[in-house]
């Protein structure tokens, strides 16, 4: 079978590797029908350390069980199924608790006994805590819109919820990818009234606008800054989503965040290097709230929103290419030539 490797910096490979087989009874073997490469990827693509061995990569991906482990009861070969971006039990206490996450015997894709998401079949641990069936064909025209709740959609979801987004809210979403638009979304779906969207892009900018931003505010830094203040009257905004991870967007987050506000933050912590301001966050009471969405427990309320039409994230996916492109898929994210790229085997 052929599937995507991380060699080093900026060395993104398709090779030939041998197709998995079952190793526990727990385990199902899935046949990828889409795969698509996450902005989390970029930061190994992008460290100029190179790994001691080649591997496999990628962690988003959808497909046909073609194999299950005799332990395996609630799924069946022929099912389609969506796979969170980590494999969880389903009945360890973190996952009995909607983390899962956390699960004790959990874990990411991409080891070499279990491979990564970008390739043409996956073995999937504890198969019956981790993958979700759809009641959908190979060929339905929602499937990219299914792919998104293996985990942006979800993690936008988890972005808001985490925020305390609910009907009425007035909300600030900090990034433009694929994760903060898909937090616009989430959003909208949860019954935000107002919506300000950061975005120095006008292509993504025009995504979110289609999801449900009221308004969007090109700038970055102080200029961000100054500018929401300015739209809420000097005091910051209620609810502030983080969907980045860097310095930048914190401090951003930080300083817009009224009195009584709460951060929700989902960025994958990459450079924070100065941390958070303490002071700021304990004199104006501000909760943060957040980390690794657990994909897992949002899944079955999206999955029925994106079956009746109630929202649809495909348009995240900018750019669609085969799976033996998918180093010019990674270059193009990471000169921001795509917003996210979808990958067909």
């Amino acid at each position: 079978m052929r599937a995507v490797l991380h060699h080093g910096p900026r060395d993104i490979r398709v090779e030939t590797v041998p197709d998995p087989v079952l190793l526990e009874p727990t385990d199902a073997i899935v046949r990828v029908t889409l795969s698509c490469i996450c902005g989390s990827d970029l930061w190994p693509y992008r460290r100029q350390d190179a790994p001691e061995h080649a591997h496999r990569i990628g962690h988003e991906f959808l497909g046909v069980v073609e194999e299950v482990g005799a332990d395996v009861r609630t799924l069946a070969v022929g099912d389609l199924v969506i796979a969170p971006f980590m494999y969880s039990c389903g009945d360890c206490e973190f996952c009995r608790a909607g983390l899962q996450t956390s699960c004790v015997r959990g874990g990411f894709y991409g080891s070499e006994s279990i491979g990564g998401g970008q390739g043409q079949v996956v073995r999937v641990p504890l198969a019956d805590g981790t993958l979700v069936a759809a009641p959908v064909g190979e060929d339905d025209p929602r499937l990219p819109a299914l792919l998104t709740l293996s985990d942006v959609m979800a993690t936008g979801h988890h972005a808001a919820v985490s925020a305390g987004v609910g009907a009425g809210s007035h909300v600030v979403v900090i990034g433009d990818g694929a994760v903060g638009l898909c937090g616009v979304l989430a959003a909208h779906r949860l019954g935000a009234e107002r919506i300000t969207l950061l975005s120095t892009h006008e292509d993504r900018a025009a995504i979110g606008r289609r999801f449900g931003a009221t308004e969007v505010i090109a700038e970055r830094g102080e200029a961000a800054v100054a500018a929401v203040l300015e739209r809420t009257d000097g005091l910051g905004a209620p609810h502030v989503m983080e969907c980045v991870g860097m310095q930048g967007s914190w401090d951003t987050a930080v300083r817009i965040a009224r009195p009584g506000g709460t951060i929700g933050y989902v960025g994958v912590p990459n450079g924070v290097d100065e941390g958070l301001d303490l002071s700021v966050l304990f004199r104006r009471n501000v909760t943060v709230r957040g980390g690794v969405a657990p994909a897992r427990a949002y899944l079955p309320e999206l999955l029925a929103d994106v079956l009746d039409g109630t929202i649809d994230p495909s348009p995240v996916f900018d750019l669609e290419l085969s799976l033996e492109e998918a180093p010019e898929g990674y270059a193009a994210m990471d000169q921001r030539r795509a917003t996210k790229v979808l990958l067909r085997p």
